[in-house]
């Protein structure tokens, strides 16, 4: 397999932590809009379809898979280390609550409150 170049690698690197970086704005209620892709890759100064391109080139997968996964990793991270109710959570992430459930259950194969449980069993 062809080694990645250096702007892919480094384009790679920085939507990874501004990924990391908005999601933690979002928790500390910094920001209050859950950012769209296109908003994204004009914040790292590339176009939507190129951002796409280079992530599904480094990565095998679409740029919205990791941004899911990310999403789903600071739920659990607030589900396991915060009494923060799943609304409030949910909230936080910018989803409905009925909506972020769905979602959760999607990737996580269970609901927030059943995750939860789990976590303090």
């Amino acid at each position: 397999m062809k080694k990645p170049s250096a702007r892919v690698e480094e384009l790679t690197t920085a939507y990874f932590a501004f990924l990391d970086k908005h999601l933690s704005e979002l928790v500390a209620g910094e920001v209050t809009e859950m950012l769209e892709l296109s908003e994204i890759s004009r914040e790292l100064c590339v176009s939507h379809q190129h951002l796409i391109a280079v992530i599904q080139q480094s990565s095998g997968n679409h740029p919205c898979h990791f941004y899911d996964f990310k999403i789903l990793s600071v739920a659990q991270d607030l589900l396991k280390d915060t009494s923060l109710p799943v609304a409030e959570i949910a909230r936080r992430l910018t989803y409905d609550p009925s909506n972020f459930s769905k979602f959760f259950k999607k990737y996580a194969g269970e609901t927030p409150g059943q995750f939860r449980k789990k976590q303090l069993s």
